[in-house]
């Protein structure tokens, strides 16, 4: 293969045919990226104001304007979180709530959005506050100490659980400034109110119960005539006490009454098992007087009768009459009795005048029994 100098005075060769030094076709040239660069700066300045066309510059003023407000009108995109609601605001006026995903509102200054979370749990202490260890509490008796009905004190500690009422969260935003201040407030209330109806003994004892679901009931009621937005999801008490001042006085007064309470239960308990009993005597006393009344009167009434049909048989035969009453009385009276008879008129006729009847009647008793 041929090879021809290059016309420079550096003495290189390159092949004649325009291919490789071993043969091979040359390649396809490579782009000069410092030219792309320069052309497309020449374009731009075409387009800028102030490049020497006038129709040039006020195009590129309209396509800088163009760019700016797209970019704008795309910066109104925006995402809402799956625990959040979105509420869009136009001028500053509520227009609207978006649900979880991306979504759309015209931008600042114009427009403006809005997230809340609408599904955490908040939670409030009333009468008491975390130290910052988050170990330990401080009273704050001017929350916690309240008046009773019986003009006692209580000193009441409390914790709300509350959250943003997901179909409502506009009249969270916008109906109540300070949210937070506002429930505690209301809870506070709450609590006075339901306590000041109540007595100090039944609040320490069997009233705990009624105070939680009532007082939730009462801040909810109060919540909802404001338009909060807010759903009183729990109200748990922390510890109900007497003040410390009294405490150790309170203890004996309930001690005392537990004792009077025990004492009674045991006097109730012997009067229901005593009464049961003397009334059970009673009535047996009583059915046995009127069982004897009537076996009495029926007795008399008998009697009465017999007497009666004896006289009518004795007037109608004394003689015999008199007779078999005096045998039937002697048989009455010497019925069960030893007897002896004697014979008066045996006397000296040699017979003996004894007829042991008791023993030929024992001796007929036995022969009956073999």
């Amino acid at each position: 293969m041929p090879w021809i100098s290059d016309g420079g005075g550096g003495g290189s060769w390159k092949p004649s045919g325009g291919g490789g030094p071993w043969g091979q076709k040359p390649s396809a040239p490579q782009p000069d990226f410092e030219d792309l660069l320069r052309r497309v700066q020449g374009r731009l300045k075409s387009w800028l104001p102030g490049s020497g066309g006038g129709f040039g510059g006020a195009r590129g003023a309209l396509a800088l304007l163009l760019l700016g407000v797209g970019v704008w009108l795309v910066s109104g995109f925006y995402t809402v979180g799956p625990n959040e609601v979105g509420l869009n605001k136009i001028f500053g006026r509520y227009t609207g709530k978006t649900g979880p995903g991306l979504n759309y509102n015209l931008p600042f200054p114009i427009g403006e959005v809005e997230k809340l979370a609408v599904t955490n749990r908040n939670t409030i202490n009333v009468g008491f506050a975390w130290r910052p260890d988050g170990r330990n509490s401080v009273d704050l008796p001017e929350e916690s100490l309240m008046l009773t009905g019986d003009e006692n004190i209580a000193d009441v500690k409390f914790v709300v659980i509350w959250q943003i009422d997901p179909s409502r969260p506009e009249d969270y935003a916008f109906n109540v400034a300070n949210q937070r201040e506002t429930v505690k407030a209301v809870a506070e209330s709450a609590m006075r109110e339901v306590i000041g109806r109540s007595q100090i003994q039944r609040i320490l004892t069997a009233d705990r119960r009624v105070i939680e679901p009532a007082v939730q009931e009462l801040m909810q009621r109060i919540l909802n005539e404001y338009k909060a937005g807010v759903l009183v999801l729990q109200v748990q008490l922390q510890s109900v006490d007497p003040p410390e001042q009294v405490i150790a006085a309170f203890r004996d007064v309930t001690a005392a009454q537990q004792d009077q309470n025990r004492m009674r239960n045991e006097a109730e308990a012997y009067a229901n098992r005593v009464v049961p009993e003397a009334r059970g005597k009673a009535a047996a006393t009583i059915q046995e007087a009127e069982g004897y009344r009537l076996q009495t009167v029926a007795e008399a009434t008998g009697q009465a009768a017999r007497f009666l049909k004896i006289y009518d048989e004795y007037k109608k035969a004394p003689d015999v009459t008199r007779e078999r009453m005096y045998l039937e009385t002697m048989e009455r009276v010497f019925g069960g009795m030893d007897k002896i008879i004697l014979d008066q008129g045996a006397e000296g006729s040699g017979i003996v005048p004894f007829l042991p009847l008791s023993a030929l009647a024992d001796k007929q008793k036995e022969g009956t029994r073999k």
